[in-house]
């Protein structure tokens, strides 16, 4: 859907709904990744830090 928007003069709103999506928003957050990161902007990211309670506690989690 990405680059079917950036590579056409289809509009967000068009894609969105001929892809089933209720909202353009998350397309646009998407294109919004892919252009600042490329392909990985479009990749979730699984590697969520877990911090304990005493590194939240003392606030040193940054």
């Amino acid at each position: 859907m990405v680059l079917e928007y950036l590579n056409s003069d289809e509009g967000c709103i068009s894609i969105s709904r001929k892809y089933g999506m209720t909202s353009s928003s998350q397309l646009l957050k998407w294109v919004a990744a892919y252009k600042a990161f490329g392909d990985n902007g479009l990749k979730r990211s699984r590697s969520q830090k877990i911090y304990s309670f005493k590194e939240k506690l003392s606030g040193d989690c940054v």
